[in-house]
């Protein structure tokens, strides 16, 4: 008899399951309830009320920080999706020298440290500043713009390992289809490339959003005077008074965090479904209903 599929085994692999949501999901209840709490955040309960939410709004400094993070979080999910694509479909359905190399090279954001990112793209945009003042005259200096490239750094590879599975499975054969029916390179990659990869470019998105949306340790080299929320968050935890309206507004950011992820899910399986539905379609085959017509504009 499997020891692994043994009575006791599923009895204790559920046991440790049980833990492990209670270790994960009752601290992230226990702070939605403060947020409702109406007074400091400990037991016990002083009452039940919504103003911190309500305060969260008056606070410029927390909305400004929220706004740019969610900036910096959409224009790098954007350039990570962008950029994934493009190196997806290199490594896929290309072949030329050094491609494990550099394959190595865009998945080692995985393995190395995000503090090793922050330090490193500090030195360099600290360089760069110096040698265009030297030069030229001109300063960047740091600020979102320097955390929006952090952040792509950090989220190309997740948006690869979200495109490639879909993209790999994918068969060149619905492109040469195309091209034989008249299509060029771009329409077909805009009316049959495109509509299989969308559900999962969709769900890249999304993932790359929530970890821009929620990193610290690089922004907190490279945000300079524009903090970002994770930035701002822990700069705010050493003032007691403003607790209650950062347990608030975190607890909505984990909503749409949750939510985010969950559509994330969604999204991926759509792609598969929507993938094994378009391969069920049967391609015509008479040259008078099969001609360049099916691919007009």
């Amino acid at each position: 008899m499997d020891v692994a599929a043994s009575r006791g085994a599923l009895r204790l692999l559920q046991a440790f399951f049980g833990l492990l949501v209670v270790f994960l999901y009752v601290p992230i209840g226990i702070l939605a309830l403060f947020s409702f709490n109406d007074g400091d955040a400990s037991f016990p309960l002083s009452g039940l009320t919504t103003h911190w939410y309500r305060d969260v709004f008056e606070n410029p400094l927390l909305v400004g920080a929220l706004i740019r993070s969610a900036i910096v979080a959409t224009v790098s999910s954007v350039i990570a999706v962008g950029l994934g694509v493009l190196a997806s479909f290199a490594l896929i359905r290309r072949r030329f020298l050094g491609k494990s190399a550099v394959s190595a090279l865009l998945f080692s954001p995985l393995v190395i440290p995000y503090l090793v990112f922050g330090v490193s793209l500090l030195v360099v945009f600290s360089a760069v500043d110096r040698f265009l003042t030297d030069t030229f005259g001109m300063y960047i200096g740091l600020g979102l713009h320097a955390v929006v490239v952090g952040h792509v750094v950090v989220s190309l590879p997740y948006t690869m390992l979200t495109i490639m599975p879909l993209l790999e499975r994918l068969s060149v054969s619905l492109d040469e289809a195309a091209r034989d029916l008249g299509a060029g390179p771009w329409e077909t990659w805009r009316r049959v490339t495109l509509p299989l990869l969308f559900p999962a470019l969709v769900s890249a998105f999304l993932i790359a959003f929530t970890l821009s949306f929620d990193e610290y340790a690089i922004a907190s080299f490279l945000a300079g005077t524009q903090p970002t929320w994770p930035v701002f968050l822990f700069a705010s935890l050493r003032v007691p008074s403003q607790l209650p309206a950062l347990i608030a507004v975190s607890t909505m950011i984990l909503v749409v965090s949750i939510a985010m992820v969950v559509a994330a899910e969604l999204g991926r399986r759509i792609a598969e479904r929507r993938y094994g539905t378009t391969l069920g379609v049967a391609v015509p085959t008479q040259p008078e209903t099969a001609g360049p017509v099916g691919f007009s504009a």
